[in-house]
């Protein structure tokens, strides 16, 4: 008997996060990578029935006009990321994948994202529930296509302007009436989430973006039968963050500033030069450092462009902390890692958790894919070590 087999639907498919994701799980099918990165893969979850390699099918949407092929080849060369060798073996593939994305939305993505999608996608006109119903109707037909039992939709795209949630009423059943008005403020990343949702499969956010983190589609998500989390992916200067905080925090040493610069030149950063952009970008990286210390220390936190460094990001930091008798002192740290590259397997690790809470029958958020996110939804808990056992305890919970 024919194993069933799961979609994985990138909303964002043809970014440098998606394509490497792309190019990583191609890789792991073929045999031409290890599993390093992947937390899914550690021993802890060997016995867990987890989607495997061969049995993922990979779609999208996304709203530039390029290959998957073309996006390859530029984070092999233009970003020094990935082997040629690696995509020129799975050249095929690549272009083949290509037929299975489409047009998405640029319904409230902001003025900057806009200026980077395809001509053709600018003079669509559509309410969000129009946009919706399309989204749907393309996520069923890729189902319906390569005979898939579920599908996972992640949420890949470049950050949008930060929206006020406090205008959005609580349940769905208020909510869903305003999708039929054309000054409806939901983004697009709360569209493609409406559109999972609706369709009973589940829906991760790996962006700062908005996407489900509203009350009203968390109701949606329990009506539906399924399952969401979010939002953005922590993967580089939070993670340290999330794990280097506690240790202060343990040892009784009050941080009184923690300034962080970032550098980087992928398309991310060039949708981050937009001020609207980054400040939802800023608060995300930002908020972690006074859930975890109880007080709210000076902090900084700046993102800058700069195109020579690719898809590689750097970051500085600067901890000015009090020690006994008052003494001031400083922890400095740099992170340097490629961003794509320290982001696809985590991709890959929450479609393959969410697919398997979604089997186990698990509604509404998952908060125990915490330690993924720097902003976690549905909980308080920042602590990378305490969310990483909250992975655990779960996962052990399934083997008994």
């Amino acid at each position: 008997m024919a194993r069933p087999r799961t979609g994985i639907w990138l909303i964002g498919a043809k970014g440098g996060v998606a394509t490497t994701t792309i190019v990583g799980l191609i890789a792991l099918k073929k045999g031409l990578s290890e599993s390093v990165g992947l937390v899914s893969d550690l021993p802890q979850f060997a016995g867990l029935d987890l989607a495997q390699w061969e049995d993922i099918v990979i779609g999208g949407h996304d709203i530039r006009d390029t290959s998957l092929l073309d996006e390859a080849w530029k984070l092999v060369y233009e970003s020094r990321a990935i082997d040629g060798r690696l995509v020129e073996k799975m050249r095929d593939d690549l272009t083949a994948l290509d037929a299975n994305i489409q047009d998405g939305t640029l319904y409230n993505v902001g003025k900057t994202i806009v200026d980077l999608s395809a001509e053709n996608l600018r003079t669509v006109q559509e309410t969000p529930r129009t946009a919706v119903d399309r989204l749907k109707g393309h996520i069923a037909d890729f189902a319906k296509a390569n005979d898939l039992e579920r599908v996972v939709v992640v949420n890949v795209a470049s950050t949008e302007p930060p929206v006020d949630e406090k205008q959005f009423p609580q349940t769905w059943n208020e909510l869903e009436p305003k999708l039929n008005e054309t000054s409806c403020p939901l983004p697009a990343s709360s569209l493609y989430g409406i559109a999972s949702l609706e369709l009973g499969f589940p829906y991760i956010n790996f962006t700062p973006s908005l996407g489900t983190a509203l009350p009203a589609l968390d109701d949606l998500a329990k009506q539906n039968n399924t399952c969401h989390m979010g939002h953005d992916g922590k993967t580089g200067e939070t993670l340290l963050k999330s794990t280097l905080a506690p240790m202060f925090a343990h040892r009784n040493l009050k941080v009184m500033s923690w300034v962080g610069h970032n550098i980087f030149g992928n398309m991310d950063a060039k949708v981050l030069d937009d001020p609207e952009n980054k400040k939802t970008k800023a608060v995300s990286k930002d908020r972690l450092l006074g859930k975890i210390f109880g007080y709210t220390p000076q902090t900084l936190v700046t993102i800058e462009n700069i195109e020579s460094m690719g898809d590689w990001k750097t970051a500085w930091d600067h901890i000015h902390f009090q020690g006994f008798l008052g003494t001031p002192m400083v922890m400095q740290f740099t992170w340097q890692g490629c961003d794509s590259l320290l982001a696809a397997p985590l991709v890959i690790d929450l479609a393959r958790f969410a697919d398997l809470a979604k089997r186990k029958g698990e509604t509404g958020l998952l908060e125990q894919l915490a330690c993924f996110f720097k902003s976690p939804l549905g909980t308080e808990e920042n602590d990378f070590a305490k969310q990483f056992a909250m992975l655990e305890t779960w996962t052990e919970s399934l083997k008994t």
